[in-house]
């Protein structure tokens, strides 16, 4: 249960961080928190296909942020074609 809550607590910050870093003004605290922790996913996935495996809570940070940043950037780019 408590990595649950860290997993989601990580995926709120690296929602919030992506939204800063965008230059976005985020989607809110559940908008960032869900693109957060698909961000999160996907930075894992991301990270483990080039060989880097992110390891402790700064390594999972970063991971999850570049994940969001990369679906935010893609969301921008394509979304407004749907």
């Amino acid at each position: 249960m408590l990595d649950l809550i860290y997993f989601l607590l990580i995926g709120l910050a690296a929602g919030w961080l992506a939204g800063k870093i965008m230059k976005g003004r985020g989607f809110g605290i559940l908008g960032n928190l869900v693109i957060g922790v698909i961000g999160a996913i996907l930075g894992g996935f991301v990270f483990r296909l080039v060989g880097l495996l992110p390891t402790g809570l700064l390594g999972s940070l970063i991971a999850a942020t570049a994940g969001a940043v990369l679906l935010l950037f893609v969301l921008q780019k394509f979304g407004r074609r749907f």
